[in-house]
């Protein structure tokens, strides 16, 4: 009884709003990440907008939490919901992690693989952001949703293409004289590369609820 009472309560989509909200930090974080690496922008200045966008996705995270806690209807699983922001709020972390090492350790400039993988995250913060719309309507989206999963986890294989290429040619140029710089690179391309992991994460759990939902 209590059930069929409940499918006729309207849902609350707020919760759409607040991932498309975290979306947008998303790909600002990447962008800005991306700049830095590639000589765009400034490393200071990059480094600042991606803490900033952290600091803006965690109160939006923070509100995901607080609905779900309050909310009667939500859209699906509130245990969804809940692994689906702290997935996001996870890539965005990374982002942070990644910006504090390169400003730990006063790193000016940038191999070639680690400008690749700043663009390869742009590619895959923009894929989530075009993802998390179609949650709106599950059923309808459903197939384009299965592919942008699909083309995340390529993104996310070629980042791994990119942290193998990147290591080696680092090793090549440090291992005899310079194993400092050799230490710090690594540590910049395994934050890089954990990025795009999180977003991999994203998608699957987005394909988790689609699975759940059909």
């Amino acid at each position: 009884m209590l059930g069929w009472f409940q499918k006729l309560l309207p849902k609350e989509n707020k919760f759409f709003d607040l991932f498309e909200s975290h979306a947008v930090t998303l790909v600002a974080g990447a962008k800005a990440l991306n700049g830095l690496l590639a000589g765009a922008v400034p490393v200071p200045e990059g480094c600042a907008e991606v803490i900033a966008q952290e600091n803006r996705a965690d109160e939006i995270a923070g509100q995901v939490m607080l609905e779900v806690g309050r909310t009667f209807i939500t859209p699906f699983d509130r245990g969804d919901i809940e692994e689906l922001i702290g997935a996001m709020d996870d890539a965005i972390d990374q982002m942070q992690k990644t910006v504090k090492a390169i400003t730990l350790f006063e790193v000016g400039s940038f191999a070639p693989c680690m400008k690749d993988l700043g663009m390869v995250i742009v590619q895959a913060s923009e894929r989530v952001a075009v993802l998390l719309p179609m949650l709106r309507d599950i059923k309808k989206h459903a197939i384009s949703i299965g592919a942008l999963a699909k083309e995340i986890g390529a993104i996310e294989e070629r980042s791994d293409e990119l942290y193998d290429e990147g290591l080696k040619a680092l090793f090549k140029a440090h291992q005899t004289l310079d194993t400092m710089s050799f230490i710090v690179g690594a540590e910049i391309y395994d934050h890089l590369e954990k990025v795009v992991d999180r977003f991999e994460d994203v998608a699957k759990r987005v394909s988790r609820i689609v699975l759940e939902h059909l």
